[in-house]
């Protein structure tokens, strides 16, 4: 393919970068807008001066784990919830990551919303305390029937976008309320993610691995409330505070690299990205600049299920763009495409594994396709980070082992795409890699 240098011009800021793609075939590169917030309330977060180990909490919190929130029902009763910190955190080095994307979280085998576990506490509590049954019957209704449709096939990657599809599934698109038989089909593949770092957001135009979540933020960000809500009386209550969530969100920042850097290569690193990588991901440093672009199927060629599944589903995407979700003063709607978006690279250093579904455990893999392995395994309980290579130890494997090997020939959890680094040498992707970590 014929290389081009190309002049674009986003939002008044002219880049200029040497094309590996022909700009004039029908396949290109599609810019998105930027979508309308409503207007934020910047505020600092506090969390007390409890004893939890990692926030700090008090009052009736001042005793449960990040990860779940204390919370008093409608009948006095207090609950004890799951939180957006179960996918949207993760402790490295021993300290509490907020916005960080939890790669551990084991969603095989039903161990996450087990219908089970809520079949039996249903039943203890209606003997033991009714109150707190009528408090938690809500939740444990919702985990009841849907609890066991969420199975990933290995244990890391995440199927929040199963959860979506099957509360939308069980909710009335106006109302909110619950049905127990599905008003939607869903099909009955789980399509795994990797949780993207929270700290990317405010640089994009869009939500979602491709682009789909267009208008308010605010209105996706609470999508998984559909777990608890009675009503819409209820969801608007809970999005006149989510406003102040995503105003929080864009004041995280990505960790600086904790380790040692070569900064004579990462200098050399840095002039080979902006030649090889910058027209997707951005620029940094005084040029700094996010072109938001998203990347057809043909041209980034990574494992397509994703984009395919509910994210084209005419029926989700119907329910979603008909619905209360849809309404109002601040709208949200989903708008499909056939690729996905170059993400920005801020921390990408602490993000491994890699890729929209975790498949590839280190980054010399993104860089070339060659040094990605079929079959790999991650000691969960080792909790050390190999900084040189920015990942999680791992050990390649023969073949696959039920949940406990990453499977890449598995539908959804492929390493292919993303070939863009093969041309380089193994010289010019390590000053590349060096050059990332200062990101």
């Amino acid at each position: 393919m014929k290389k081009m240098l190309v002049l674009l011009v986003i939002g008044g800021l002219c880049v200029a970068f040497t094309s590996g793609w022909d700009f004039f075939s029908e396949e290109k590169p599609v810019y998105i807008p930027p979508s309308i917030q409503r207007p934020l309330n910047y505020f600092k977060l506090g969390f007390g001066k409890g004893s939890n180990t990692y926030l700090q909490r008090d009052g009736i919190n001042r005793e449960i784990p990040y990860e779940y929130t204390a919370v008093k029902a409608s009948n006095g009763e207090i609950v004890i919830a799951p939180n957006c910190l179960q996918c949207h955190a993760s402790i490295f080095d021993n300290k509490l990551y907020i916005g960080l994307g939890n790669t551990t979280i084991d969603f095989s085998a039903n161990q996450k919303l087990d219908p089970k576990k809520a079949e039996t506490a249903e039943e203890l509590l209606k003997n033991l305390d009714p109150k707190k049954f009528e408090a938690a019957e809500p939740f444990l209704k919702v985990v009841k029937t849907i609890g066991g449709k969420l199975s990933t096939s290995v244990r890391g990657v995440n199927s929040a976008d199963r959860l979506a599809a099957l509360l939308a599934a069980h909710r009335d698109r106006n109302t909110f309320k619950w049905s127990m038989e599905p008003l939607l089909q869903v099909p009955d593949q789980v399509v795994p993610t990797d949780v993207p770092a929270w700290w990317l957001l405010k640089k994009k135009h869009a939500m979602f691995y491709n682009g789909f979540g267009r208008g308010d933020f605010s209105r996706f960000l609470m999508a998984s409330n559909l777990l608890t809500v009675n009503d819409t009386a209820e969801s608007r209550e809970v999005d006149s505070h989510f406003s102040d969530v995503l105003a929080y969100i864009y004041t995280l920042k990505p960790p600086p690299y904790p380790g040692t850097i070569d900064r004579k290569l990462a200098r050399t690193g840095g002039q080979l990205y902006i030649r090889n990588c910058s027209k997707c991901h951005g620029n940094y440093g005084t040029d700094e600049g996010y072109p938001n672009l998203l990347i057809p199927e043909s041209v980034i060629q990574t494992d397509s299920i994703l984009f395919r599944s509910n994210y084209q589903s005419d029926q989700f995407i119907d329910w979603f763009n008909t619905s209360w979700f849809a309404k109002g003063d601040h709208p949200a709607r989903l708008e499909p495409f056939n690729g996905y978006i170059a993400p920005p690279l801020d921390g990408i250093w602490i993000t491994a594994p890699y890729f929209h579904n975790g498949s590839v455990p280190t980054l010399e893999g993104v860089l070339n396709s060659r040094k990605r392995p079929a079959y790999w395994a991650r000691d969960f309980n080792d909790t050390r980070y190999d900084l040189d290579r920015m990942a999680w130890p791992f050990e390649e494997r023969d073949k696959p082992e039920a949940n406990t090997v990453y499977n890449t020939t598995l539908p959804g959890y492929g390493n292919y795409g993303h070939y863009f680094g093969d041309k380089l040498s193994d010289k010019e992707r390590k000053a590349i890699i060096e050059y990332l970590k200062t990101l």
